[in-house]
């Protein structure tokens, strides 16, 4: 199969009534591992915001159960874009995340940020280091499925176009990055879980990888030292000589989606929806009982 394949499919395709498809050829297809990164450091940006770091850090869930919480949030988030948002699997989804999220006060605004760090993070990713960026057709697609995504989570004043996604991205970072203890002990529990999935001394190289990857004021808002500028620049580079590798291979037949990632492992004889996730008090759900 040629290696622009599916990126001739997307060009039958229109954005705005076709997103789902788009987004799930982009995600399954084209950029597979690439998305969960940046997917992965989308959500890791949004603990560097106080109010959102404070409180991951406050549950515990994700410096006592990180494996678990990693794992169900690839699940929940993975089966409305396998599936459909509209799906059975979809809506089951959807309705778990709104499940917890009512359990906490989260703002709206904290909601929009977090939808933002989806949209942006992976166009940026693709950018820097994928084996093509992001045609203009999967911006549009993937910015209006993450739309869609967060009229169904009841998020408010969603932005309308990619560029206003991105404005809003940047100035709540302006405004909010900043360090807080909930936000750190989040964020190193998240580091060592990444360096856990790597044999031997890979884990300590991987996470100071990680480190390397990370913008100037993300490190930041941590308390962490910039890495040596060589160092820096060596990591990035590797990471877009993958992406010119990757460029030479042909185009994936069969989809892979996130559910089907290695780093996924706390379900090896599956899974149910409704049992995935937290089920704190107020939460409108009793665990095991499905929603």
């Amino acid at each position: 199969m040629q290696r622009n394949h599916w990126i001739r499919r997307i060009l039958t395709l229109d954005p705005e009534r076709d997103f789902e498809e788009i987004y799930r050829i982009s995600s399954a297809h084209e950029f597979p591992w690439d998305t969960m990164q940046a997917l992965g450091f989308a959500l890791y940006r949004t603990y560097a915001v106080p109010s959102i770091g404070q409180l991951l850090g406050k549950t515990g869930e994700f410096t006592e159960r990180p494996q678990k919480r990693y794992d169900d949030t690839v699940l929940i988030l993975d089966a409305p874009g396998e599936h459909g948002l509209d799906s059975p699997h979809g809506r089951e989804a959807i309705r778990r995340m709104n499940q917890m999220h009512r359990a906490y006060p989260i703002s709206n605004d904290d909601f929009r940020y977090v939808l933002a760090t989806f949209v942006v993070v992976p166009v940026r990713w693709m950018a820097d280091y994928a084996w093509r960026p992001y045609s203009r057709r999967e911006v549009r697609a993937a910015t209006n499925y993450y739309r869609a995504l967060g009229r169904r989570m009841n998020i408010q004043d969603i932005p309308a176009t990619y560029e206003e996604f991105e404005e809003y991205l940047e100035a709540y970072e302006r405004r909010h990055f900043a360090y807080d203890e909930g936000g750190y002990a989040v964020s190193e529990a998240t580091l060592d879980l990444m360096s856990s999935w790597y044999p031997g001394p890979l884990g300590p190289l991987m996470r100071t990888a990680s480190l390397c990857l990370m913008d100037k004021p993300l490190r930041a808002a941590f308390g962490y030292d910039d890495p040596p500028a060589a160092l820096e620049r060596a990591v990035r580079r590797g990471m877009r000589l993958r992406g010119r590798v990757i460029r030479l291979l042909p185009a994936r037949r069969t989809p892979r989606f996130a559910r089907q990632s290695s780093n996924v492992r706390g379900y090896p004889d599956g899974y149910r929806i409704p049992d995935l996730g937290t089920f704190p008090e107020g939460c409108p759900v009793p665990h095991g009982q499905g929603g």
